[in-house]
């Protein structure tokens, strides 16, 4: 259905819901800028606390999301359509894969798979000795269970929640509080049902919040390079004004015509840059590394899911695998509600496949071949990478600056590399407009879209956090901080998710026995 013909209840906003989540974002951002010093202190304080307290629930919850959602895939439900029994998908599988792809990994894909490889080899889990063949093995390894069937069990469980009462039960509503609805008797729109989209639309905010703030100084330290300027705050801000137009720009163009194009396209530029670094680089020891790595990961993978690290407690699973746990939990909803409008017509079973199979195997390519480069580099002493990453955030952009760079044809590299960046903070922003857009809009169809003008003022609105978080002292830590912050009471909203949707298939399921006896 085109915006012009779409009926006029599409068009009306929840002004209670816009308003206040735009007074929070304010309320949040403007302190952040006028007592910059003083927010890094009190967001490190919050993390630790929660990362203390409750770090050992969010390995639970990622391990029991990961579990439920198998089971449900091969279980008798599994065969579900979401849609009518004909229902065909709207996408086809290529431009479904790569939507779901670019709409959950973000720029914070290509930061994380050159660079996290180095932080493990300093500080290994396991209490391995830095820098020694074991530590070398398991920090190539470490960043494919941190993006593998976990993390993306994490973004599925509220897609198929949203999803099934969306388009079986026909709730008119593309919102979170549509993932709880058995737990909902006054609907949606009840004071309760209404809570629960404020929550989404914060932990969005947060989390996106996060993503800019890692991609922002990344990308500004590519176009420094690039173009022989200074890397400063300026250029940083830059960054993210230009972001903010290009997926401003996708939003108002709509899913079809802006969306869908642009992911395409990222997918074919972005495996041809990975498919240049593996023909150019050191094609054996990416492939013999990473090959070595997926079987790391698979052998250990139970363990890695419940490692708490309880006798030497080296803060290796809060400082990462719990801060992975928390981002997914963040980013989670907002993933679930697009996902939900692109999937139209697949069974529960492919929409769980799609994302636990593609959705890793996709993330894996881009560590193994990005990753395992870097770590050549700094294995043969090319270029001391991880002595840079020590020197603060700008010198961590300037190293994956210079790993792109060493490539032959350095300089087209790292255009290349910046371009398919910008076009992957622009997909996942975009989708996560469309989901504010979507939450805000008191109701919305199967098929129908937010309005354009909606779209739009939540991707110029999602540029501010990541702006205030630039002033924020602290770097790294505090932008990390932040996502542990946001996710937490999502977390705890997991758990009713899969109960509702429980409920919904069962009664379903009782209803269709009933009929056919």
């Amino acid at each position: 259905m085109t915006q012009s013909t779409q009926p006029k209840n599409n068009l009306q906003i929840d002004w209670k819901m816009f308003a206040t989540t735009v007074g929070v974002v304010l309320l949040i951002s403007i302190p952040i800028i006028g007592f910059h010093n003083q927010a890094a202190i009190v967001v490190k304080e919050i993390y630790d606390f929660i990362t203390q307290t409750f770090g050992v629930v969010y390995l639970w919850y990622g391990a029991g999301v990961l579990v439920f959602l198998v089971w449900l895939a091969f279980s008798k439900y599994g065969n579900k359509r979401l849609g009518e029994t004909d229902s065909q998908p709207e996408f086809k599988t290529l431009s479904w894969v790569g939507m779901l792809f670019c709409s959950g990994v973000g720029a914070g894909l290509l930061y994380w798979a050159v660079l996290e490889w180095g932080y493990y080899l300093e500080a290994p889990p396991y209490g391995l000795e830095p820098r020694s063949i074991k530590a070398t093995e398991w920090a190539s390894a470490y960043g494919l269970f941190h993006w593998g069937p976990t993390a993306w069990a994490i973004y599925c469980l509220p897609t198929i929640a949203i999803a099934y009462p969306y388009y079986v039960r026909k709730v008119p509503y593309l919102r979170l509080s549509s993932a709880v609805i058995k737990y909902l008797p006054r609907g949606v729109n009840s004071p309760r049902g209404r809570f629960v989209d404020f929550l989404f639309m914060i932990n969005l905010i947060g989390g996106t919040g996060t993503s800019l703030g890692l991609s922002a100084p990344m990308i500004a330290g590519g176009f420094a390079m690039l173009f022989n300027i200074e890397h400063d705050f300026v250029l940083e801000v830059a960054v993210v004004i230009l972001s903010v137009c290009v997926f401003g720009t996708t939003a108002f163009l709509g899913l079809k015509k802006g969306f869908k194009r642009l992911s395409d396209l990222n997918v074919y530029l972005a495996f041809a840059l990975l498919f240049f670094v593996l023909a150019v680089g050191p094609t054996m020891f990416i492939l013999k590394v990473g090959t070595n790595s997926i079987g790391l990961v698979l052998q250990n993978f139970i363990r890695m899911n419940l490692w708490t690290d309880p006798i030497a407690n080296s803060g290796f699973v809060e400082n990462w695998t719990v801060f992975y746990w928390a981002w997914w939990i963040a980013y989670a909803p907002f993933v679930g509600i697009f996902v939900t409008r692109i999937s139209k017509g697949r069974t529960i079973r492919q929409v769980i496949g799609g994302m636990l199979i593609f959705g890793s195997l996709g993330a894996w390519i881009f560590f193994i071949v990005f990753g395992n480069y870097a770590l050549h580099l700094e294995l043969h002493n090319l270029l001391n990478i991880t002595e840079l990453m020590k020197q603060g955030s700008t010198e961590t952009a300037a190293a994956i600056s210079q790993i792109i760079v060493s490539l032959p044809f350095g300089k087209v590299a790292l255009a290349a590399f910046i371009l398919v960046s910008l076009i992957f903070l622009a997909t996942t922003y975009d989708s996560a407009s469309f989901s504010l857009a979507s939450v805000s809009t008191k109701e919305l169809k199967a098929g129908e879209n937010p309005a354009r003008w909606n779209r739009l003022f939540w991707a110029l609105t999602l540029g501010i956090l990541p702006v205030a978080l630039l002033f924020v002292d602290g770097g790294l830590k505090v932008i990390l901080s932040t996502t542990i912050v946001v996710s937490l009471p999502l977390m705890f909203l997991g758990g009713f998710m899969a109960s509702s949707l429980m409920k919904l298939l069962r009664e379903d399921s009782e209803e269709n026995n009933t009929g056919k006896s």
